[in-house]
C-alpha cells in the first residue's frame, strides 16, 4: 500500500544484506524523464501501469542481487504478481488504512490520494489490494507501529528461517552497523 514503508524499509534491508536497493518508482521516473505524478496526469493510470510492468520485469531479469521496492499498485496486474512471486522473495508490509492515513495525511505526491477523502480512498485501495498482496507475498508482516529497524530485523529473521540468507553474513553486517 502507499505509505507502507516499502522504500524506507527496503533501503535499510538492502544495507543489512549488503546489496543494492532499487525503487521501481524511481526507475520509472528515470525511464520517463518526468515524475510519475506528471505522467499519470498526462497519460493516465493504464499507460503508467504499462511502463511499471516493463520496469519490474526488466529489474527482475537483472543478474544483480537487490532489494526491490515496488509501487503499491504493482500487484494490480496479474503478470506483475506472477513475475514477482516467481522471480523474487516478496514481503508484504501490511498496514491498516488508518495507519497509512496517519503517515500520508500531508502527502501531495501520490496521485491516487489527491481526492476529497483520502482515508476513504485508502480503505478502497486496501479492500482491492490486500488479497492481491497476500497472494503475491511469500511473507506477510504486520507493520503497526514498529520502528524501521524492528521491521528490518523481522524480515531478516523470516529470510534466515527460510534459508534464504546466511545468518552469519547478516549477523556480521548487523554487528558492524551497531559499532
Amino acid at each position: 500500500m502507499p505509505g507502507g514503508g516499502k522504500s524506507t524499509v527496503g533501503r535499510q534491508l538492502a544495507r543489512q544484506l549488503g546489496v543494492a536497493c532499487v525503487d521501481s518508482d524511481a526507475e520509472i521516473e528515470t525511464r520517463l524523464g518526468q515524475s510519475i505524478r506528471s505522467f499519470f496526469d498526462q497519460q493516465g493510470e493504464e499507460k503508467f501501469r504499462d511502463v511499471e510492468s516493463e520496469v519490474i520485469a526488466d529489474l527482475l531479469c537483472s543478474p544483480q542481487d537487490m532489494v526491490l521496492a515496488t509501487g503499491g499498485g504493482a500487484v494490480l496486474r496479474e503478470a506483475n504478481r506472477e513475475v514477482l512471486h516467481r522471480r523474487a522473495t516478496v514481503v508484504y508490509l501490511r498496514s491498516s488504512p488508518e495507519e497509512l492515513f496517519r503517515r500520508l495525511r500531508h502527502d501531495t505526491q501520490r496521485p491516487l490520494l489527491q481526492v476529497k477523502d483520502p482515508l476513504k480512498k485508502l480503505r478502497e485501495l486496501y479492500a482491492q489490494r490486500d488479497p492481491l498482496y497476500r497472494r503475491t507475498a511469500h511473507f506477510v508482516l504486520e507493520t503497526g507501529r514498529p520502528s524501521v529497524h524492528a521491521l528490518v530485523n523481522m524480515i531478516l529473521m523470516q529470510l534466515e528461517l527460510a534459508g534464504l540468507v546466511d545468518p552469519a553474513r547478516v549477523a556480521a553486517t548487523v554487528g558492524a552497523e551497531r559499532c
